[in-house]
Protein backbone atom coordinates (compact mmCIF):
# COMPACT_ATOMS: atom_id res chain seq x y z
CA UNK A 1 0.00 0.00 0.00
CA UNK A 2 2.83 2.36 0.86
CA UNK A 3 4.48 1.57 -2.46
CA UNK A 4 1.27 2.49 -4.36
CA UNK A 5 0.99 5.85 -2.52
CA UNK A 6 4.60 6.73 -3.33
CA UNK A 7 4.10 5.78 -6.97
CA UNK A 8 0.94 7.91 -7.13
CA UNK A 9 2.71 10.90 -5.57
CA UNK A 10 5.65 10.45 -7.94
CA UNK A 11 3.31 10.49 -10.95
CA UNK A 12 1.56 13.62 -9.67
CA UNK A 13 4.94 15.41 -9.27
CA UNK A 14 5.99 14.35 -12.76
CA UNK A 15 2.67 15.61 -14.11
CA UNK A 16 3.21 19.00 -12.48
CA UNK A 17 6.74 19.18 -13.88
CA UNK A 18 5.44 18.36 -17.33
CA UNK A 19 2.84 21.10 -17.03
CA UNK A 20 5.48 23.67 -16.10
CA UNK A 21 7.76 22.57 -18.89
CA UNK A 22 4.89 22.69 -21.31
CA UNK A 23 4.05 26.34 -20.45
CA UNK A 24 7.64 27.61 -20.42
CA UNK A 25 8.18 27.63 -24.21
CA UNK A 26 5.01 29.75 -24.69
CA UNK A 27 6.25 32.39 -22.23
CA UNK A 28 9.67 32.37 -23.82
CA UNK A 29 8.22 32.80 -27.29
CA UNK A 30 6.05 35.69 -26.11
CA UNK A 31 9.02 37.50 -24.54
CA UNK A 32 11.09 37.03 -27.67
CA UNK A 33 8.30 38.47 -29.79
CA UNK A 34 8.04 41.58 -27.60
CA UNK A 35 11.81 42.03 -27.56
CA UNK A 36 11.91 41.65 -31.33
CA UNK A 37 9.24 44.34 -31.75
CA UNK A 38 11.09 46.74 -29.44
CA UNK A 39 14.32 46.05 -31.27
CA UNK A 40 12.73 46.97 -34.58
CA UNK A 41 11.28 50.16 -33.13
CA UNK A 42 14.59 51.24 -31.59
CA UNK A 43 16.50 50.46 -34.76
CA UNK A 44 14.16 52.69 -36.72
CA UNK A 45 14.76 55.56 -34.30
CA UNK A 46 18.49 55.17 -33.69
CA UNK A 47 19.98 57.43 -36.34
CA UNK A 48 21.88 60.62 -37.08
CA UNK A 49 25.30 61.73 -38.15
CA UNK A 50 25.10 64.50 -35.55
CA UNK A 51 27.26 63.74 -32.54
CA UNK A 52 25.94 64.88 -29.18
CA UNK A 53 28.70 66.38 -27.05
CA UNK A 54 29.96 64.00 -24.36
CA UNK A 55 29.89 66.88 -21.85
CA UNK A 56 26.20 67.64 -22.35
CA UNK A 57 24.43 69.49 -20.91
CA UNK A 58 26.76 72.43 -21.58
CA UNK A 59 24.71 74.97 -19.58
CA UNK A 60 22.38 74.31 -16.66
CA UNK A 61 20.25 76.25 -14.16
CA UNK A 62 21.89 77.93 -11.16
CA UNK A 63 19.98 77.06 -7.95
CA UNK A 64 20.91 80.26 -6.11
CA UNK A 65 19.94 82.64 -8.92
CA UNK A 66 16.69 84.60 -8.69
CA UNK A 67 16.17 84.57 -12.48
CA UNK A 68 17.65 81.24 -13.72
CA UNK A 69 17.31 78.85 -10.80
CA UNK A 70 14.71 76.57 -12.39
CA UNK A 71 15.55 76.17 -16.06
CA UNK A 72 17.80 77.36 -18.90
CA UNK A 73 16.76 76.31 -22.38
CA UNK A 74 16.21 76.97 -26.09
CA UNK A 75 19.16 79.20 -27.04
CA UNK A 76 19.63 81.41 -30.09
CA UNK A 77 23.19 81.47 -31.47
CA UNK A 78 25.54 83.65 -33.52
CA UNK A 79 29.27 83.65 -34.29
CA UNK A 80 31.02 86.99 -33.89
CA UNK A 81 34.61 88.04 -33.21
CA UNK A 82 35.82 84.42 -33.16
CA UNK A 83 33.38 83.23 -30.49
CA UNK A 84 30.02 81.47 -30.34
CA UNK A 85 27.43 83.52 -28.46
CA UNK A 86 24.26 82.01 -27.02
CA UNK A 87 21.16 83.92 -25.94
CA UNK A 88 19.04 81.54 -23.91
CA UNK A 89 15.68 81.50 -22.18
CA UNK A 90 15.96 81.41 -18.39
CA UNK A 91 13.34 80.92 -15.68
CA UNK A 92 13.52 81.69 -11.99
CA UNK A 93 11.02 81.03 -9.23
CA UNK A 94 8.74 83.84 -10.44
CA UNK A 95 8.11 82.02 -13.74
CA UNK A 96 9.00 85.04 -15.92
CA UNK A 97 11.19 84.21 -18.93
CA UNK A 98 14.29 86.36 -19.38
CA UNK A 99 17.28 86.14 -21.73
CA UNK A 100 20.66 84.99 -20.43
CA UNK A 101 24.02 84.94 -22.20
CA UNK A 102 27.06 82.65 -22.46
CA UNK A 103 29.94 82.49 -24.95
CA UNK A 104 32.59 80.03 -26.08
CA UNK A 105 35.71 80.00 -28.21
CA UNK A 106 35.34 76.40 -29.42
CA UNK A 107 31.54 76.06 -29.46
CA UNK A 108 31.31 73.47 -26.67
CA UNK A 109 33.09 74.87 -23.61
CA UNK A 110 31.35 78.04 -22.46
CA UNK A 111 33.73 80.02 -20.29
CA UNK A 112 31.87 83.32 -20.12
CA UNK A 113 28.47 83.62 -18.44
CA UNK A 114 26.85 86.93 -17.56
CA UNK A 115 25.35 86.74 -14.02
CA UNK A 116 22.30 88.85 -14.86
CA UNK A 117 19.67 88.87 -17.66
CA UNK A 118 21.02 90.60 -20.76
CA UNK A 119 17.48 91.22 -22.00
CA UNK A 120 14.04 91.29 -20.40
CA UNK A 121 10.98 92.06 -22.48
CA UNK A 122 8.98 92.79 -19.37
CA UNK A 123 9.31 92.73 -15.62
CA UNK A 124 7.22 90.66 -13.23
CA UNK A 125 5.08 93.73 -12.57
CA UNK A 126 4.47 94.23 -16.30
CA UNK A 127 3.69 90.54 -16.78
CA UNK A 128 1.08 90.77 -14.01
CA UNK A 129 -0.87 93.30 -16.09
CA UNK A 130 -1.79 90.66 -18.67
CA UNK A 131 -4.81 89.52 -16.64
CA UNK A 132 -7.13 87.81 -17.59
CA UNK A 133 -4.71 86.01 -19.95
CA UNK A 134 -2.47 85.37 -16.98
CA UNK A 135 -3.71 85.46 -13.42
CA UNK A 136 -1.41 87.56 -11.21
CA UNK A 137 -1.64 84.85 -8.57
CA UNK A 138 -0.08 82.36 -10.99
CA UNK A 139 3.11 84.21 -11.87
CA UNK A 140 5.31 81.50 -10.44
CA UNK A 141 7.44 78.71 -11.90
CA UNK A 142 5.28 75.59 -11.85
CA UNK A 143 6.46 72.57 -13.82
CA UNK A 144 3.11 70.80 -13.39
CA UNK A 145 0.74 73.68 -14.12
CA UNK A 146 2.47 75.34 -17.08
CA UNK A 147 3.44 73.22 -20.05
CA UNK A 148 5.17 76.17 -21.76
CA UNK A 149 8.52 75.61 -20.06
CA UNK A 150 7.13 76.01 -16.54
CA UNK A 151 6.26 79.73 -16.60
CA UNK A 152 4.09 82.45 -18.09
CA UNK A 153 5.17 85.95 -19.02
CA UNK A 154 8.33 87.47 -20.44
CA UNK A 155 10.18 86.44 -23.61
CA UNK A 156 10.55 82.82 -24.67
CA UNK A 157 12.68 80.81 -27.09
CA UNK A 158 14.96 83.44 -28.66
CA UNK A 159 16.41 83.03 -32.16
CA UNK A 160 19.37 85.17 -33.16
CA UNK A 161 20.78 86.36 -36.50
CA UNK A 162 23.43 88.88 -37.53
CA UNK A 163 22.16 91.29 -40.15
CA UNK A 164 23.75 94.51 -41.43
CA UNK A 165 25.80 95.26 -38.32
CA UNK A 166 23.11 94.35 -35.80
CA UNK A 167 22.06 91.25 -33.90
CA UNK A 168 18.34 90.61 -34.21
CA UNK A 169 16.55 88.57 -31.60
CA UNK A 170 13.11 87.17 -32.38
CA UNK A 171 11.20 85.59 -29.50
CA UNK A 172 7.79 84.39 -28.41
CA UNK A 173 5.64 86.48 -26.08
CA UNK A 174 3.46 83.97 -24.25
CA UNK A 175 0.89 85.30 -21.80
CA UNK A 176 -1.73 82.56 -21.87
CA UNK A 177 -3.10 80.32 -24.60
CA UNK A 178 -5.05 83.23 -26.07
CA UNK A 179 -2.04 85.52 -26.16
CA UNK A 180 0.80 84.00 -28.18
CA UNK A 181 2.74 86.42 -30.37
CA UNK A 182 6.12 86.84 -32.06
CA UNK A 183 8.27 89.89 -31.30
CA UNK A 184 11.71 91.18 -32.29
CA UNK A 185 14.41 93.39 -30.81
CA UNK A 186 17.97 94.19 -31.94
CA UNK A 187 21.31 95.50 -30.73
CA UNK A 188 24.28 97.08 -32.47
CA UNK A 189 27.18 94.62 -32.76
CA UNK A 190 29.64 97.12 -31.27
CA UNK A 191 27.43 97.66 -28.22
CA UNK A 192 27.03 93.92 -27.90
CA UNK A 193 30.77 93.19 -27.99
CA UNK A 194 31.36 95.83 -25.33
CA UNK A 195 28.43 94.43 -23.32
CA UNK A 196 26.43 97.61 -23.47
CA UNK A 197 22.97 96.10 -23.57
CA UNK A 198 21.29 98.87 -25.54
CA UNK A 199 18.52 96.80 -27.07
CA UNK A 200 15.96 98.48 -29.29
CA UNK A 201 12.41 98.56 -27.98
CA UNK A 202 10.77 95.35 -29.09
CA UNK A 203 8.05 95.39 -31.73
CA UNK A 204 5.48 92.72 -32.47
CA UNK A 205 5.70 90.86 -35.76
CA UNK A 206 2.35 89.11 -35.36
CA UNK A 207 -1.01 90.66 -34.65
CA UNK A 208 -3.06 90.50 -31.44
CA UNK A 209 -5.47 87.59 -31.44
CA UNK A 210 -3.33 85.51 -33.84
CA UNK A 211 -1.75 82.47 -32.17
CA UNK A 212 1.81 82.64 -33.50
CA UNK A 213 5.17 81.28 -32.34
CA UNK A 214 8.57 80.48 -33.77
CA UNK A 215 8.89 82.82 -36.73
CA UNK A 216 12.56 83.23 -37.69
CA UNK A 217 14.53 85.80 -39.67
CA UNK A 218 16.91 85.01 -42.50
CA UNK A 219 20.41 86.31 -41.72
CA UNK A 220 20.42 88.57 -44.77
CA UNK A 221 17.91 90.51 -46.82
CA UNK A 222 16.55 88.77 -49.90
CA UNK A 223 15.78 90.98 -52.88
CA UNK A 224 16.34 93.98 -50.64
CA UNK A 225 13.76 92.96 -48.02
CA UNK A 226 13.69 91.33 -44.59
CA UNK A 227 12.73 87.68 -45.03
CA UNK A 228 10.61 86.02 -42.33
CA UNK A 229 10.12 82.26 -42.31
CA UNK A 230 6.65 81.76 -40.84
CA UNK A 231 5.01 78.58 -42.12
CA UNK A 232 6.58 75.15 -42.50
CA UNK A 233 3.44 73.29 -43.56
CA UNK A 234 1.52 74.53 -46.60
CA UNK A 235 0.06 71.12 -47.35
CA UNK A 236 2.66 70.83 -50.14
CA UNK A 237 5.99 69.35 -48.94
CA UNK A 238 7.86 70.98 -51.83
CA UNK A 239 7.14 74.50 -50.60
CA UNK A 240 7.27 76.56 -47.38
CA UNK A 241 6.11 80.10 -46.61
CA UNK A 242 8.37 83.14 -46.40
CA UNK A 243 7.20 86.76 -46.03
CA UNK A 244 9.24 89.64 -47.48
CA UNK A 245 8.84 93.01 -45.79
CA UNK A 246 10.49 96.44 -46.04
CA UNK A 247 10.49 96.84 -42.27
CA UNK A 248 9.84 94.66 -39.27
CA UNK A 249 6.32 95.65 -38.38
CA UNK A 250 3.17 93.61 -37.81
CA UNK A 251 1.23 95.75 -40.31
CA UNK A 252 3.27 94.15 -43.11
CA UNK A 253 3.50 90.54 -41.91
CA UNK A 254 1.12 87.61 -42.60
CA UNK A 255 -2.29 87.87 -40.96
CA UNK A 256 -4.45 85.21 -39.36
CA UNK A 257 -3.66 81.94 -37.64
CA UNK A 258 -6.69 79.83 -38.55
CA UNK A 259 -6.33 77.00 -41.11
CA UNK A 260 -6.46 78.55 -44.59
CA UNK A 261 -4.85 81.81 -43.47
CA UNK A 262 -1.37 82.99 -44.51
CA UNK A 263 0.31 81.71 -41.35
CA UNK A 264 -1.88 79.03 -39.75
CA UNK A 265 -1.20 77.86 -36.20
CA UNK A 266 0.53 74.43 -36.57
CA UNK A 267 -1.56 73.15 -33.64
CA UNK A 268 -4.71 73.53 -35.76
CA UNK A 269 -3.44 71.81 -38.90
CA UNK A 270 -4.38 68.19 -39.64
CA UNK A 271 -1.72 65.50 -39.39
CA UNK A 272 -0.30 64.15 -42.63
CA UNK A 273 2.78 62.15 -43.57
CA UNK A 274 5.83 64.06 -44.79
CA UNK A 275 9.11 62.13 -44.91
CA UNK A 276 9.52 60.62 -41.41
CA UNK A 277 6.89 62.66 -39.54
CA UNK A 278 3.15 63.11 -39.47
CA UNK A 279 2.90 66.20 -37.27
CA UNK A 280 4.84 69.21 -38.49
CA UNK A 281 5.60 71.85 -35.86
CA UNK A 282 7.75 74.84 -36.83
CA UNK A 283 11.18 76.13 -37.80
CA UNK A 284 13.76 75.54 -35.09
CA UNK A 285 16.87 77.66 -35.79
CA UNK A 286 17.15 80.50 -38.33
CA UNK A 287 18.35 79.40 -41.79
CA UNK A 288 22.07 79.05 -42.49
CA UNK A 289 23.35 80.12 -45.90
CA UNK A 290 25.45 77.52 -47.73
CA UNK A 291 26.61 77.32 -51.35
CA UNK A 292 23.99 74.61 -51.93
CA UNK A 293 21.02 76.47 -50.42
CA UNK A 294 19.51 77.73 -47.18
CA UNK A 295 19.83 75.05 -44.50
CA UNK A 296 16.80 75.09 -42.21
CA UNK A 297 16.22 72.83 -39.21
CA UNK A 298 12.69 72.20 -37.97
CA UNK A 299 10.69 70.40 -35.29
CA UNK A 300 8.25 67.60 -35.98
CA UNK A 301 6.78 64.45 -34.47
CA UNK A 302 6.99 60.86 -35.65
CA UNK A 303 3.71 58.96 -36.03
CA UNK A 304 5.35 55.86 -34.53
CA UNK A 305 6.71 57.81 -31.57
CA UNK A 306 4.07 60.46 -30.74
CA UNK A 307 4.58 63.15 -28.14
CA UNK A 308 8.36 63.49 -28.63
CA UNK A 309 9.93 66.49 -30.35
CA UNK A 310 12.49 65.58 -33.04
CA UNK A 311 14.54 67.61 -35.50
CA UNK A 312 14.60 67.40 -39.28
CA UNK A 313 16.28 69.51 -41.97
CA UNK A 314 15.46 71.19 -45.27
CA UNK A 315 17.67 72.70 -47.94
CA UNK A 316 15.91 75.66 -49.55
CA UNK A 317 16.62 77.43 -52.83
CA UNK A 318 18.95 80.43 -52.42
CA UNK A 319 17.02 82.74 -54.75
CA UNK A 320 13.55 81.52 -53.81
CA UNK A 321 13.66 80.02 -50.30
CA UNK A 322 10.01 78.97 -50.53
CA UNK A 323 11.22 76.04 -52.69
CA UNK A 324 12.35 72.88 -50.90
CA UNK A 325 15.30 71.26 -52.69
CA UNK A 326 16.12 68.48 -50.24
CA UNK A 327 14.68 67.08 -47.01
CA UNK A 328 16.07 64.69 -44.41
CA UNK A 329 14.38 61.30 -44.61
CA UNK A 330 14.92 60.54 -40.93
CA UNK A 331 15.06 62.59 -37.71
CA UNK A 332 18.50 64.08 -37.12
CA UNK A 333 18.13 64.67 -33.40
CA UNK A 334 15.83 62.94 -30.96
CA UNK A 335 15.35 62.96 -27.17
CA UNK A 336 17.04 59.81 -25.87
CA UNK A 337 19.40 61.18 -23.19
CA UNK A 338 18.56 61.87 -19.54
CA UNK A 339 18.97 65.65 -19.94
CA UNK A 340 16.40 65.58 -22.76
CA UNK A 341 13.84 64.01 -20.43
CA UNK A 342 14.58 65.63 -17.08
CA UNK A 343 11.66 68.04 -16.53
CA UNK A 344 9.53 67.57 -19.63
CA UNK A 345 10.18 64.16 -21.21
CA UNK A 346 10.85 63.87 -24.92
CA UNK A 347 12.03 67.38 -25.83
CA UNK A 348 14.87 68.52 -28.07
CA UNK A 349 14.25 72.14 -29.05
CA UNK A 350 16.97 73.22 -31.48
CA UNK A 351 16.67 77.00 -31.67
CA UNK A 352 20.30 77.85 -32.47
CA UNK A 353 22.60 76.73 -35.29
CA UNK A 354 25.96 78.15 -36.40
CA UNK A 355 28.95 77.17 -38.50
CA UNK A 356 32.43 77.72 -37.05
CA UNK A 357 35.64 76.54 -38.71
CA UNK A 358 33.69 74.17 -40.96
CA UNK A 359 31.75 72.54 -38.10
CA UNK A 360 28.00 72.84 -37.86
CA UNK A 361 26.87 73.26 -34.24
CA UNK A 362 23.23 72.70 -33.32
CA UNK A 363 22.26 74.11 -29.91
CA UNK A 364 19.10 72.94 -28.24
CA UNK A 365 17.05 72.87 -25.08
CA UNK A 366 16.77 69.43 -23.52
CA UNK A 367 13.68 68.50 -21.51
CA UNK A 368 12.80 72.21 -21.12
CA UNK A 369 15.54 72.52 -18.50
CA UNK A 370 19.07 72.18 -19.92
CA UNK A 371 21.12 73.39 -22.89
CA UNK A 372 23.00 70.90 -25.05
CA UNK A 373 24.89 70.79 -28.35
CA UNK A 374 25.37 68.37 -31.23
CA UNK A 375 27.81 68.84 -34.11
CA UNK A 376 28.82 67.54 -37.52
CA UNK A 377 31.11 68.53 -40.38
CA UNK A 378 29.06 70.90 -42.56
CA UNK A 379 30.30 69.64 -45.94
CA UNK A 380 29.72 66.03 -44.95
CA UNK A 381 26.25 66.85 -43.70
CA UNK A 382 25.21 68.72 -46.86
CA UNK A 383 26.61 65.95 -49.05
CA UNK A 384 24.66 63.29 -47.19
CA UNK A 385 21.51 65.40 -47.13
CA UNK A 386 21.63 65.88 -50.91
CA UNK A 387 22.38 62.21 -51.51
CA UNK A 388 19.82 60.93 -49.02
CA UNK A 389 22.57 59.35 -46.92
CA UNK A 390 22.24 61.48 -43.81
CA UNK A 391 20.81 58.70 -41.66
CA UNK A 392 23.24 56.27 -40.05
CA UNK A 393 21.59 53.34 -38.27
CA UNK A 394 23.31 52.48 -35.03
CA UNK A 395 23.26 49.08 -33.41
CA UNK A 396 22.31 50.41 -30.04
CA UNK A 397 19.86 53.07 -28.87
CA UNK A 398 18.60 54.35 -25.56
CA UNK A 399 14.85 54.18 -25.12
CA UNK A 400 13.34 56.41 -22.44
CA UNK A 401 10.07 55.05 -21.06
Amino acid sequence: MAVLKKTKKKKEKEKKKKTVVKRAPNKTRKKKTVAKTKSKTLKKKALSIFKKHDGNPIVGPLPNSFWESEAVLNPGAVVLDGRVHLFYRALGRDGVSRIGYVSSKDGVHFDQRIPYPVYSAESREEAMKHYPYTSPARLVYDANLYSSGGGWGGCEDPRAVRLEGRIYLTFNMFNGWNSMRVAVTSIDEKDFLEQRWNWAKFVYLSRPGDRQKNWVLFPEKIHGKFAIFHNLDKGDPSHVAVAYVDKLDMSLTPQGSEPGSEAPDPQLLPDHIVAWHNRTRSASAPPIKTSDGWLLFYHAMDKDDPGRYKVGALLLDLEDPTKVLYRSLYPLLQPDEWYENDYKPGIVYASGAVVKDGTLFLYYGGGDKHIAVASVDLKEFIHKLKNKEQAVFSKKSVKVA
